[in-house]
């Protein structure tokens, strides 16, 4: 047996001693270069950018692209990788070498798989933006160890479980934005107070539970995002210093608490689509509110006078709830206004002048399916901005105004389902930016002139029952962007223009129905091979209709004026028989021989 001395037994020991302790690696601007660099060989789809980042110039540490150095002691201070859609994970990223890293960007890619829980490691960060990427999992609870942060951001990822409520742990953070994630709620009784956070939005995630009972501990919050989950409940008392406050789509209830009118810098006030009910409460005092959108709710008052003291909106929407009476005449205080929406309410009463007169900053109104009636105001003119123009299902009555021509920026005009009488304006032909013109069911009377080409742009044109009399223009062959056609149940007479259809290759829906056309349908009708819906009935059209590009058309067919016209369609393989039964025919292309019965 060997005999040890006892300074070798010392010196084992010391060995031993050594070896059991913790191994700490030093950072150095070589070490987290290396490292860095096996981080890039895992990914894939790199911007020429990080070429930078190479063996071949290690010992440029400093001059990479989207590296930031400490001046003082030349490491790593920032690593700002952003906006490249690069492909890949952090799993092969070595957080240790950068324990002096502040900033740590790395927003917008395809970055996938789990935040590592190594990334608690850097305890300086002040900035940590994951932003916009596919990562997965759940929120590492060793984030809350990094107690220098400000500004923290998950948002938009594929993140799942709950929320961990040390993230309150963070008490230096002032933005923390977790939106866009499949996230649950937490127990919101472990969150502590944030004393320095102005910005929050866990909004679109999977977050059921009561409003967060922290939240208005946080006593700096100015922004506060809650959209788009399953909150439910009241609202609490909420914070004076909110500016901007979405709680958008949720099952919110009871009544808007009155203290909101009491938030003196609220700009954006976000409730639409939950379920508050009652009145609108008193908002007159809130002369910062530029965004209000209660849109879609069941509440069931009057629009209360004290709202037109807020004179600095721009946006209102008040739609789809239960709204009634008649529009109170200091809404005409909304000098800034630019997009209104009051449709689908019970509200009634004309709409004054004054309002026009003074909303000219508007590029929508959108009125529609209330009762509004009396006549549409010629002040209508002064809306030289306005792009959307919804007035329908309402009782306006008279004649549309000339003035309605000199809005030239107008995209879309609905009149329809009114009582509006006379012709179209001439005018109305002249508004060369509209797609969209829709003034069915109503009393018109006229022609269509040939002007209608100047409506290079128009997709949808529907001006059926109404009394609209005259041939059909051949000007309307020329609108190539037409996809609609609607002048059914009119008295329009004499042939179809030929060429229409050859230059409209969208075309999906005509309907030429009730109207006493005659003489041959257009060749060209289906060159476009969209057309989806074609009806005829009640004419006198006597030919056969060249349809060999149709692929699939519903075509009614009924009786002509003279009660024994046949019409025959030319379908290729698929061929009609005509019988006195029926008066609808359906048609699909199967490539095989189909009969279908239809009376003309």
């Amino acid at each position: 047996m060997k005999i040890f001395s006892s300074n070798h037994i010392l010196l084992l020991c010391f060995v031993l001693f050594f070896t059991l302790l913790p191994v700490k690696i030093t950072s150095s601007p070589r070490t987290q270069a290396q490292a860095l660099i096996k981080w890039k060989n895992s990914l894939s789809d790199l911007p020429s950018s990080t070429n930078s980042w190479s063996l071949n110039n290690i010992n440029n540490l400093c001059n990479w692209t989207c590296i930031v150095c400490d001046k003082v002691i030349g490491e790593v201070s920032e690593i700002q990788f952003t906006n490249s859609n690069a492909t890949g994970t952090l799993d092969e990223f070595d957080f240790a070498p950068f324990a002096n890293l502040t900033v740590f960007n790395l927003n917008q890619h395809n970055l996938d798989g789990k935040i590592p829980a190594a990334i608690g490691n850097l305890t300086k960060l002040t900035v940590l933006d994951l932003r916009d990427n596919d990562l997965e999992g759940e929120i590492p609870v060793e984030i809350s160890r990094l107690t220098e942060l400000r500004y923290l951001s998950f948002y938009n990822n594929f993140l799942n479980h709950t929320i961990p409520y040390q993230l309150s742990n963070l008490q230096k953070v002032w933005y923390l934005s977790l939106g866009a994630n499949y996230l649950e709620a937490p127990d919101w009784s472990k969150f502590s107070a944030m004393p320095l956070l102005t910005y929050l939005d866990p909004n679109l995630n999977q977050i059921s539970s009561d409003f967060p009972e922290f939240i208005p501990k946080c006593r700096n919050l100015t922004f506060l995002d809650l959209s788009q989950n399953n909150f439910t409940g009241q609202i609490p008392e909420l914070l004076s210093h909110i500016k901007n406050l979405r709680l958008a789509i949720n099952p919110f209830g009871g009544l808007i608490p009155d203290e909101i009118g009491f938030i003196p810098g609220i700009e954006v006030l976000e409730l639409y689509q939950n379920c508050f009910e009652g009145k609108i409460p008193s908002l007159g005092q809130l002369r910062k509110l530029s965004h209000l959108n209660l849109y879609k709710n069941s509440l069931n008052s009057t629009i209360p006078d004290e709202l037109g003291f807020c004179t600095n909106l721009t946006f209102l929407a008040l739609g789809e709830n239960k709204l009634s009476g008649e529009l109170p005449l200091s809404l005409s205080n909304w000098s800034n206004l630019v997009d209104l929406g009051l449709s689908d309410n019970s509200l009634n009463g004309s709409v004054s002048p004054v309002f026009l007169s003074n909303w000219t900053s508007l590029t929508s109104l959108q009125i529609q399916n209330n009762s509004f009636s009396g006549k549409i105001p010629r002040e209508i003119d002064q809306l030289t901005n306005l792009q959307y123009l919804y007035l329908y299902q309402n009782n306006f009555s008279g004649l549309i105004p000339s003035e309605i021509g000199n809005l030239e920026a107008l995209i879309s005009l609905d009149l329809s389902g009114n009582q509006l009488s006379g012709p179209i304006p001439s005018t109305v032909w002249n508004l060369t930016n509209l797609v969209d013109l829709q003034l069915f069911f109503n009393n018109l009377n006229g022609t269509i002139p040939p002007e209608i080409g100047n409506l290079e742009n128009l997709v949808s044109i529907d001006v059926n029952t109404n009394r609209l009399s005259g041939k059909l223009p051949d000007t309307i062959s020329s609108l190539a962007n037409l996809q609609s056609f609607s002048v059914f149940t009119n008295n329009f007479v004499g042939k179809i223009p030929m060429d229409f259809g050859k230059s409209s290759l969208e075309l999906n829906y005509v309907s030429f129905s009730n109207n006493s056309f005659t003489r041959e349908l257009p060749p060209e009708l289906c060159k476009g091979l969209k057309l989806k819906t074609f009806t005829v009935n009640d004419n006198s059209f006597t030919m056969k209709l060249k349809s060999s590009w149709v692929r699939r058309i519903v075509v009614f067919i009924s009786e002509g004026s003279s009660g024994r016209v046949r019409l025959a369609l030319d379908l290729g393989k698929l061929k009609f028989e005509h019988h006195p039964d029926t008066r609808c025919c359906r048609v699909w292309d199967k490539g095989e021989s189909s009969h279908c019965r239809g009376r003309v």
